[in-house]
This record gives C-alpha cells, structure tokens and sequence, in this order.
C-alpha cells in the first residue's frame, strides 16, 4: 500500500502517556485537575501572561469577546483571510463582523484599510467597533505595531487570534501576547496538540479568574449550584491537559522542525519558475511556518488542469485556479495530502451580508495558493519526494 504524506498530524513524544495514565490513575477524567493547572502554568512560564485551558480555540475567542463586551448589535473587525472560526464566536453574541482584506507582505490585515473600514464604521453606525481581532495566518505574525497603533488610537481592544502562530515572534516577542487577549488553538493539526483544546491569554489575575468563571457555568461561591449570569462549558479535561503537558516539552523542537522543513521547500523549489514559497517579509517577522504555503503563478502549467474541476465537485463560483486544483489532485493520486489557502470569508454564503473592505490581496492569494505537507512526520525524503512530484506535474 502507497504511504500517504498528511498536510499536519499530531507528532507525539511519548511523555503524553505518563501524564494521561496519573489522570486514569487517579480517576480525575473529568475537566479541571492537577494537569489542567500544570498545564497552565507550563503556558505561563513560556508566554509570560496568565493562561486559561479551554476546549478549544473558538471557545477562547468567544469568552475573549465575551470579555470585551461583545454583544448584539455591536460590530467587530476582523480579517477575512482566515478560517470561519475567526468569524464564528462574533456571531455567537449576535455581533457583527466587519471584513477586512490583506496586505500583501505577510497576508494578514492590512492596517491601512482597517483604519479605513473603523472610519466608514463609525460614520454608517455612530459607533466604534468593539473589538478587532487580528489573525497570524499560518503561523505567520501580522504587522503587530501599526495594528496595535490604529487600535490604540481609537480604544478598540485587540483579540489576537493565534490560534496557528504558537511559538511565532514579532521583534523577538510571541505573538498571543500583545493584545488585551489572545488565544491559541491546540487541534490534532497544530504546533502541540491536547487532540482538541485551546488556549486564552490573559493580563492579569482579575481577567483569569473571571474567564474561568464564565468557562465553568458561571458558577457562584455557594455551597449549593447559583447562577447569576449565563455561562458556558468550556474548560479542558484533565485527560487532554496531559497530552498538553508532554506536547510541552517538545514544543521548541516542533516549532524548529517546521522552520526547517519551509527551509527545504524553498531550497528544492528555487528553481521552479512560477512557484514561490511564502516567507518572513523582513527581520521583524519570525513565524512558526505551522504550514509551508506556495503560489503558483497561472502562467504555471499543470497536467490535466484543462479537466481540473470538470465533474468533481459542484462549482461556488469562486475557487482556486484550474492549475492549482490540477496540482492538487496531481498530488492527491500520488498520495499527498495537500490544501488550498483559506478561503476569505467575505466569499464564504454565510457571511454574504456582512461589511466588507477589499482590496482583491486574499482573493488574489487564495487563487494561486496551495498549503504543503509541513508537521514532523513529514520527513526530509518526503519533502524531497513532495518537491519531485510538483515538479514532474508541470506540463
């Protein structure tokens, strides 16, 4: 049987075992216990700010939001070339997102057209945003100084969605620590993983006490079960923090894995006219490379992408380019797993009415963009194997 090569699996250590086993051992399956504030502290003592674990990622940003007064009726800006989960916790307090495109350098939110898409916002509504949450696409960081400038200016709250930027710095600082909050994402697919779960940051004491509230049933210091306000079931068991807590301790090798498997690509690819692999714009950007990503230019000819859409799928109206479908495909008979770049959410139909500012950069992006093969167990055979396939699928 052909061995698959997987976009990005989990890659375990095996100290994961130790930990679970003590959960079982001592019959604490349920959330909270001692490797849930382990885990925690492990967060701490790498990120320098208060942690709080939590089922997932999306349930961070949704108590973030939570947190910063997000509720029906407001509007929060948000990038638009990203996963829905970004979006989604917006909608959950019967908020608004507000839809703003890329630059081009690290394909994250352009601060330019955010402080233009404020203005519009408060001249349409009469008021300022509530929240903006930025996100560090694929691991890469986003321009965390003229965001946080513009957001500073105005009194808006930052909500950094590092969900795939674990372990990723901006002038030599992790990103998820900049904002009033942040949060990470530790799905199977991510840098560590607790097999699902995530992360809030936090800046003090106060603020955790009352996230961790809110993540328990927004449960009152009484003997007895009181309720004064609505909460939600969101804290991680004490079965997945120790997955977390032996994922911890090969963190840094993760991180430098995928840095070195982006370094490969790029060397391998150098001489492929047409293809590019997505770097670090300048000295100030050091990103996890969580996924390698490459575009293709359309002048790029694939094998077979005249038929590359031809009866596979019912057609959106908005995908990929024939060539980078064609790859794709190319790769997935070959057995590698490989991906288009997010789709930007201002194309996704269940946000089809929500504000918009664009600029065409995601569009552009996710027309020529395709995620590589880039966790541990994609070794440097693979990779080399992964490059000669690209290379053998150019017509």
């Amino acid at each position: 049987m052909m061995k698959r090569i997987f976009l990005s699996v989990p890659h375990l250590c095996g100290r994961e075992i130790e930990y679970i086993r003590a959960a079982l051992d001592s019959n604490w399956v349920a959330p909270l216990g001692p490797n849930v504030d382990a885990f925690e502290d492990e967060l701490k003592g790498y990120l320098g700010r208060y942690v709080v674990a939590l089922s997932s990622g999306t349930a961070a940003l949704h108590l973030a939001l939570l947190a910063c007064g997000v509720g029906r009726g407001d509007e929060v800006i948000t990038q638009s070339f990203t996963f829905c989960a970004t979006a989604n916790p917006v909608v959950y307090l019967g908020a608004t997102p507000v839809f703003v495109d890329s630059e081009r350098d690290s394909w994250n939110i352009d601060p330019d057209l955010m402080e233009e898409a404020i203005n519009d916002r408060v001249a349409k509504t009469g008021k300022t945003p509530k929240a903006i949450i930025p996100v560090s696409l694929f691991g890469m960081p986003y321009q965390i100084d003229r965001i946080l400038e513009v957001a500073d200016r105005y009194g808006i709250p930052v909500v950094e969605d590092a969900a795939e930027g674990l372990g990723s710095r901006f002038d030599g600082r992790l990103v998820g620590t900049f904002g009033k909050f942040g949060i990470f994402s530790f799905n199977g697919n991510k840098i560590i993983t607790t097999s699902g779960g995530g992360a809030l940051v936090c800046g003090s004491v106060g603020e955790k006490e009352k996230i961790k509230w809110y993540a328990t049933q927004a449960r009152e210091e009484y003997p007895f079960y009181q309720h004064e306000a609505v909460g939600y079931n969101y804290r991680l068991s004490n079965v997945s923090a120790g997955i977390g807590l032996g994922q911890m301790t090969v963190l840094e090798e993760h991180i430098a894995y995928r840095k070195r498997v982006r370094e490969l690509y790029g060397k391998l690819l150098a001489d492929v006219p047409g293809i590019e692999v997505h770097d670090n714009p300048d000295p100030r950007y050091d990103s996890n490379f969580w996924l390698t990503t490459v575009t293709i230019d359309p002048s790029v000819r694939i094998r077979g992408q005249e038929d590359a859409y031809k009866g596979s799928k019912p057609r959106t109206g908005f995908e990929p380019g024939n060539n980078v479908e064609a790859l794709r495909v190319f790769l997935d008979k070959a057995g590698i797993e490989a991906r288009p770049l997010w789709k930007p959410l201002h194309r996704q139909p269940v946000f089809k009415d929500a504000p918009a500012y664009l600029n065409g950069v995601s569009d552009g992006l996710f027309e020529v963009g395709l995620c590589l093969p880039s966790c541990p167990n994609v070794s440097t055979e693979d990779i080399r194997h992964i490059v000669q396939m690209i290379k053998d699928s150019i017509a």
